[in-house]
């Protein structure tokens, strides 16, 4: 009667014979040789298996391909003189097995380097078609290799093919996606697909792996040294992924196939193999790529969201699911990040239906399953048919994974991952699902912690902002501000609109050097200056020159600069000043743009008697203004001109009746390494122009008189009927006799008229604005000026201009 053990050797053994049929029925080749290869190390329990040949010289037999653990491990040479004494060079001569143990391995100094360990060794001779080699196979079990062993590795000599050694020399023609590097000098030779993955040609390559290195993403530099000085690894396959950098856009993800072959006499061992765009390769890469590319996109996720998107992009595919999701734990809630498909749709009615009014938070108390798994705090899979609550059984009625995300002592979120059809959950897709939930969660606990802090600066920011743009005459103003995601520090870019008097408006735009609360400090400050001054009514160089002198007298470290334009709505023309910033880009009303190439200042608090000229720009309504900041424009692989011409092409394809949906579209292509600010203006025209008149009032005796006789004269012209025109006569008479009175210098008398609404302007060179008296006596022979002027017009009131004021009364006319 045969043992079970006895009858278990036999059965591997026909196993054994019945697999090597399979693998030898096809034609010869390297990739079938390391096949053959690892049926020692599954059916004679070797620890690794090689192959000797000669080499191209007959002096040495040459490492041609491996299975197992790393042979420097063990001490095993890559190449063994023929005429040496090594147990290959005695068996390849006698064409004979050896099989030796430790004790003779210690009495042997040619059959490796060093005693590092202790195990048994064989070497059969193989024979083939290109001629004979050798079959060395080693075991580390304590008893060595039995009988059964001994066949099986009969079996696997005969069936190995011995090939001739395959060494890539310099100068062979490679395939296009192919590659073979020198391991000692470090010249690579690639195909012409290599270059196009890595954007180079072929008169740009110097032939150098460096060059190769320096275009790949630096944190996946490592794995790829790792492979690129790989001497201390083993003769076989090499298999990695890996992002090379692109001229625009996100990096590019790669797949490295090579092996390390062994040199012979006078020849550099060599990396050969093949790179192709992982995107474009087969699904079912290895589940260390998966968890390598997942943990480099999370690495770089900034955001909930892009931590949920990384984990989607590195799941469902590769999973073949049909949908996840992925929640962030908030209290007994879960608020949803990402739901893949996105579309309501894709998932249970349930879903769609009680929890609409709250998605995407979703209660854990109306899903138990969910709720215990998140108790436990590990993975939880559930197959096809398993009896779950109607909210997660149609999330995944072939198969549902639930993934808690742990981050330190609690719980981040949770990933649900769900199957259409009946799933078959394998130990490795397990081991994937419990490693990938690891990084989520710890990725997730950062990215939140982002989120958190990246609002808070973000509020302060946009206190530091206007909260709304003005209306304007003939104009429509839309302005964006995006904080940068490259840190968490306040910015000191601004913008602001400014209506002025006279239907003028001013459009300002700046950047304070710096990411800090510096910066934004003095952001605040350039911002209000600036509004001061503007309001004042100084020109705009001269708005820009006293908010130059205001910086320098801040005596902070720090510069800014700004673009001003004052646009004048009724006559469609503008002034604009540049100091240290990007001028203004116009797109016509035929959808053609322009850049203005006009001579600037410096920025502002660098030089304190600067000049900053003035420059016209001539407005079409249709027309629109863009004003931005070089976090827009400017990149690490564009300059600023790259830039403007590129947010030039944009406008000039943009529809610009949509103001607001333009400025969204041109903050969509934004690096996020800076702030962005951007100002857009379409200039329209006003359909109604104001009529305007003026009267300079000279101080005579007869002044007040001259100036209501000058009033009727234009109101007559204009067509006002005598309804109402001692009203506006009388609040003419207190306007300019209290200016008389209470000031020196010149007085002007201003009349606006604007479909029926009649503005009376008087201008003075004193800044003291009039004060409204709260109380009257009978006796008192003044102080009713302001009183009456206040009861007789509908608004009143006083405006800075050039030193002096401006006092100002609506009154409603008929014509």
């Amino acid at each position: 009667m045969v043992s079970e053990g006895a009858e278990g050797r036999r059965t591997r053994t026909l196993r054994a014979e019945s697999a090597l049929k399979a693998l030898t029925s096809g034609p010869a080749s390297p990739e079938r040789v390391r096949r053959v290869l690892e049926q020692a190390l599954v059916y004679a329990g070797a620890a690794f298996a090689a192959v000797y040949t000669p080499g191209d010289d007959g002096e040495l037999l040459c490492l041609v391909e491996s299975a197992g653990v790393p042979r420097t491990l063990l001490g095993l040479r890559d190449s063994y003189p023929r005429s040496g004494t090594s147990p290959v060079a005695d068996s390849h001569r006698s064409g004979s097995p050896v099989w030796l143990g430790p004790e003779e391995l210690a009495r042997c100094p040619e059959a490796r380097r060093t005693p590092s360990r202790d195990f048994f060794l064989a070497v059969l001779p193989a024979r083939g078609e290109d001629g004979g080699g050798s079959l060395l196979a080693v075991s580390e079990r304590p008893d060595g290799f039995d009988t059964e062993d001994r066949k099986c590795l009969e079996l696997i000599a005969d069936a190995v093919g011995c090939p001739t050694p395959a060494r890539a020399v310099e100068g062979a023609e490679l395939p296009s996606n192919g590659f073979s590097l020198a391991m000692d000098s470090g010249r690579v030779e690639v195909g012409d697909d290599i270059l196009e993955l890595f954007a180079l040609t072929r008169a740009d390559f110097d032939g150098k792996v460096e060059t190769l290195l320096g275009l790949t993403v630096p944190e996946d530099l490592p794995s790829l040294m790792s492979v690129v000085e790989a001497d201390h690894m083993s003769i076989g396959d090499r298999e990695l992924e890996f992002r090379a950098l692109q001229p625009s856009g996100p990096p590019k993800w790669l797949s490295l196939r090579g092996r390390l072959q062994a040199g012979g006499e006078g020849q550099p061992a060599r990396l050969v193999g093949t790179v192709g765009d992982a995107s474009k390769l087969r699904s079912d890469v290895t589940d260390v790529a998966r968890v390598q590319r997942l943990a480099a996109m999370l690495a770089t996720a900034g955001t909930v969201r892009d931590v949920s998107q990384a984990v989607v992009a590195a799941l469902r595919k590769p999973l073949q699911a049909d949908r996840i999701a992925l929640a962030e734990l908030e209290g007994d809630r879960l608020v949803v990040t990402v739901l893949d498909p996105p579309e309501p749709e894709s998932w249970p009615e349930l879903w769609r239906m009680e929890w609409r009014s709250e998605w995407p938070d979703a209660p854990v108390r109306a899903m138990p399953t969910l709720a215990a798994a998140l108790r436990e705090g590990r993975a939880h899979i559930w197959p096809a048919g398993t009896p779950l609550e109607p909210a997660l059984a149609d999330v995944g009625p072939g198969g549902l994974a639930v993934l808690p995300l742990p981050a330190g002592n609690r719980m981040a979120g949770a990933c649900l991952i769900g199957w259409d059809t009946p799933h078959d959950f394998g130990p490795d897709e397990r081991a994937l699902l419990t490693a990938s939930a690891g990084l989520a969660g710890q990725a997730l606990m950062r990215a939140h912690a982002f989120d958190a802090e990246h609002e808070l600066v973000g509020m302060l920011q946009r206190q530091l902002l206007p909260r709304r743009l003005p209306k304007l005459p003939g104009a429509v103003a839309v302005a964006r501000y995006l904080p940068t995601t490259a840190g968490l520090e306040v910015g000191g870019d601004w913008y602001d609109v400014i209506p002025l008097p006279d239907n003028h408006v001013a459009l300002v735009i700046g950047d304070v050097q710096g990411h800090n609360a510096s910066a934004a400090t003095l952001m605040g400050q350039m911002r209000t200056a600036l509004r001061a001054y503007a309001v004042e009514g100084h020109p705009p160089d001269v708005v820009v020159s006293h908010a130059n002198r205001l910086l320098m007298d801040l005596e902070t470290d720090l510069f800014a600069t700004c673009c001003y334009v004052d646009v004048d709505m009724e006559e469609g023309s503008a002034w604009y000043v540049r100091a240290g910033h990007l001028p203004p880009v116009l797109r016509h009303p035929d959808g053609s743009t322009e850049v203005p190439d006009v001579e600037g200042g410096p920025p502002l608090g660098v030089v304190r008697q600067a000049d900053f000229p003035l420059s016209v720009l001539r407005l079409q309504p249709g027309t629109v203004v863009a004003l931005t900041t070089d976090g827009l424009v400017e990149s690490a692989d564009a300059d600023i001109d790259v830039g403007l011409d590129r947010l030039a092409h944009e406008l000039s394809v943009s529809d610009p009746a949509h103001l607001g949906l333009v400025a969204d579209a041109l903050l969509g292509n934004a690096r996020r390494s800076d702030d962005v600010a951007l100002l857009l203006l379409r200039y329209d025209g006003m359909t109604l122009r104001p009529r305007r008149e003026s009267w300079t009032v000279w101080r005579v005796p007869e002044a007040v008189g001259h100036s209501r006789r000058f009033t009727r004269r234009v109101l007559r012209a204009w067509g006002v009927t005598p309804d109402g025109m001692d009203t506006v006569l009388l609040v003419v008479s207190e306007l300019v006799t209290n200016a008389l009175v209470h000031t020196d210098g010149q007085v002007r008398l201003d009349l606006t008229l604007l479909e029926n609404k009649l503005r009376v302007s008087v201008a003075d060179s004193s800044a003291r604005t009039p004060v409204k008296p709260t109380s009257i006596g009978w006796e008192a022979t003044g102080g009713r000026g302001i009183l009456l002027v206040e009861a007789m017009s509908e608004t009143w009131g006083t405006v800075p201009v050039s030193g002096g004021k401006q006092v100002w009364a609506e009154l409603a006319v008929t014509l």
